[in-house]
């Protein structure tokens, strides 16, 4: 069996398995969900920095967009763990959009040649450290990425990424009941929280846990809805709901600034 057939394979039993776990076996009536895979590029800087960006730029992310992945949006760290990371957030519509993406670029020979620069690194020479990945599930109540109109009309922005684990695999999907039918992710519309994407991870580091993502005008606005949604009335009955006690151990926070070729 060829290597790239044995690791699309084990992709999709691996997301199998981890949908079996977090009780996501299968998707319910409804919308289809969409699956977002997040990579983290852990870079190098100066020179090989700005190759892995026009990778992206050039090659990547038209390869991406050729097989329907999009948008793609790529985000530097503004604030928070590890600025030399680049994140790259890639939208799926289904599962074997995942599983087929990686060989059915390998084979675009626009993208071979557009990223000849990079794909062709020496191992004296990488053009960046690693790349970590994970795959999420979009939540029921938020199956598909939303663009915030400031991308369409190439504003100013900055979005927050937050990750919260929790403890258990339970309470891990208590978290994720009281966003879709315990009415945080309509809380959050309500105070101006304008969410991009909530996803359950499926596979990735520090499970159980859910990510999703916000966007802002600018720092103010960030801080100002923050404090909007947390003097909601419907948000402070929710918060000390007992059924929802417990169901998140660690939070965090990362403020990203999109690259200018983002298309998120």
């Amino acid at each position: 069996m060829r290597r790239r057939e044995f690791l699309a394979g084990a992709l999709a039993v691996g997301a199998v398995s981890a949908n079996s776990m977090a009780g996501t076996a299968g998707q319910k009536d409804g919308p289809k969900r969409e699956y977002y895979e997040l990579r983290r590029y852990r870079m190098l800087p100066g020179a090989k920095k700005k190759l892995l960006n026009n990778f992206l730029r050039d090659a990547a992310i038209p390869a991406m967009n050729r097989i329907g992945i999009e948008p793609v949006g790529v985000f530097s760290v503004m604030f928070g763990p590890d600025s030399l990371t680049l994140y790259v957030l890639m939208p799926h519509k289904s599962l074997e959009s995942v599983v087929q993406a990686t060989s059915l670029i390998a084979a675009d020979a626009e993208y071979q040649k557009a990223g000849a620069s990079l794909l062709n690194s020496t191992m004296s020479e990488p053009a960046y450290v690693r790349v970590d990945s994970s795959l999420m599930l979009a939540f029921e109540q938020m199956p598909k990425l939303e663009l915030p109109a400031a991308a369409a009309e190439k504003k100013s922005r900055i979005f927050e990424l937050r990750t919260y684990e929790s403890h258990s695999v339970k309470a891990a999907r208590k978290k994720i009941e009281m966003f879709n039918d315990g009415g945080e992710i309509a809380i959050f519309r309500k105070t101006g929280l304008q969410p991009v994407f909530f996803g359950e991870t499926l596979i990735g580091p520090n499970l159980p846990n859910l990510t999703y993502m916000v966007v802002f005008d600018n720092m103010a606005e960030r801080d100002k809805r923050w404090d909007v949604f947390r003097e909601d009335p419907a948000w402070k009955e929710l918060r000390v709901n007992a059924a929802y006690k417990d169901t998140v151990s660690a939070i965090t926070s990362i403020i990203l600034r999109p690259a200018s070729y983002s298309q998120i």
